[in-house]
């Protein structure tokens, strides 16, 4: 709840009222419906139930968990946005910078007793319990969600950095928590290299950013 208003705060700050709304409504009421059709039909994730432990439900899908995609989508934009130009490219690399956080997330729900899968494998190397098709139900859409933030939040001149930090800070402290606190090694170590092909360059591309903002023009 604290990131979903971090989240929210922070495109309201920039975007305005109407922006933290289409946020909400976009990410929030997408990922709502994403997840009440994968409920009810198996897609587009295959077939899972929720386990009646994540509290007030609207059509069978716990409130949290499209506050979930809320509290994500956003930095995935920041992160694709700093990535790549242009909107094809941004939407994919904001596609693929959503599904890697679930490669921490579905484990540690799982574990917990949150949700179950009814046809769990094949699924990534060291993570069990989670099949191939939750992540390309993901990259589905977490592409529709991000193309529709892309093309209705305008484009600012740099990063968020409530954004950038709260992106990094899931990743990093993600994978201590999978390593040291949940006892999920195997999803902090795939979860840790797959994230990292987005997380690292966009903490490579922000330090880049800020030297050339601090390094004074040459002198002739």
């Amino acid at each position: 709840m604290v990131f979903f208003l971090a989240a929210v705060a922070d495109v309201a700050r920039l975007h305005g009222a109407v922006g933290a709304a289409v946020l909400i409504a976009v990410a929030g009421g997408g990922g709502l419906l994403a997840e009440a059709v994968g409920v009810a039909t198996g897609l587009p994730f295959g077939p899972y139930a929720y386990t009646g432990t994540l509290g007030a439900e609207v059509l069978g899908v716990p409130l949290v968990v499209p506050m979930a995609w809320v509290m994500m989508a956003w930095p995935a934009l920041v992160v694709a946005r700093t990535l790549a130009v242009r909107g094809p490219a941004v939407v994919a690399v904001g596609a693929v910078a959503l599904t890697v956080w679930d490669v921490f997330l579905d484990p540690q729900m799982v574990d917990a007793g949150h949700w179950t899968w009814f046809h769990p494998d094949p699924g990534l190397p060291l993570v069990p319990g989670i099949p191939l098709t939750n992540y390309a139900g993901w990259l589905l859409v977490s592409a529709l969600v991000v193309a529709a933030l892309h093309a209705l939040l305008r484009r600012e001149d740099r990063p968020s950095g409530p954004a950038a930090a709260l992106y990094l800070w899931v990743y990093f402290s993600s994978v201590l928590a999978h390593a040291v606190f949940f006892g999920l090694p195997g999803s902090a170590v795939t979860g840790g290299l797959l994230m990292g092909l987005v997380a690292v360059p966009f903490a490579v591309a922000l330090v880049r950013r800020r030297d050339r903002a601090v390094t004074p023009p040459a002198t002739r």
